[in-house]
Parts: structure tokens; sequence; C-alpha cells
């Protein structure tokens, strides 16, 4: 069964970090692009970072650039979000999703294959 788990969620204060990871079944992660997606209460999802599958490169938007990275553990099939110095803006459920051999670029809400049921993460002021 394809399946895609996020995990690492929970409630931090202001400043603090937290890594996110999502743990794929049924597929190879290193096949495909790898994006991270936020939806705070009552907003839409938007896009956090993206892991292109043929090399290294990686996007962010500038909300989070210099905060967050995105990290690929081929071996555990793994894709981690580490985050830092986090703000009460960052509360959020997070996701994480696949598309397949995707790059920097493909990542987008409409485009991916495979979504997580995501995993909340509050941030307290």
């Amino acid at each position: 069964q394809v399946q895609l788990v996020e995990s690492g969620g929970g409630l931090v204060q202001s400043g603090g970090s937290l890594i996110l990871s999502c743990a794929a079944s049924g597929f190879r992660l290193d096949d495909y692009a790898i994006g991270w997606f936020r939806q705070a209460p009552g907003q839409g999802r938007e896009g956090l970072s993206c892991s292109s599958s043929r090399d290294n490169s990686t996007w962010y938007p500038d909300s989070v650039k210099g905060r967050f990275t995105i990290f690929r553990d081929n071996a555990k099939n793994t894709v981690d979000l580490r985050m830092n110095n986090l703000k009460p803006d960052d509360t959020a459920v997070y996701y994480c999703a696949a598309v397949r051999r995707g790059s920097w670029y493909s990542c987008s809400l409409n485009g991916m294959d495979y979504w997580g049921k995501g995993t909340l993460v509050t941030v307290s002021s």
C-alpha cells in the first residue's frame, strides 16, 4: 500500500525548533520530488519546500528561507523538514507530498501524486 506518514509535530515555544519527518511505504522516495506544505486555520494550503528527485536542488519561499531545511535520508526512505526559530504564525497542519520524477519546481498543490494526512504544529508566544 502506497502511503506517506508525517510525524514530529507538537507544541513548541516561539523561537524553538522542531523536526518533522515524512516516511514512505510502498514506494521509494528517491524517485520522487518531495514537498512540504502547511495549512493554518482558516487559510489555504501553502508550499514550504520542495526537494528535487533529479539532483540536490531545493526551493523555499521567502517566508521560511533560512529557517526551514528539507533533508532526505534515502536509506531510511524519509524526508525531514527541519524548522528553526519558529513563530506563532507557523502554527498549522503540516503535510508532505510526493510527485514522481519531479524537480525543485514540481511541487504544487494540484500536481502531487501522493499526500500524507498531516501533523499539527503549534507555536506558542
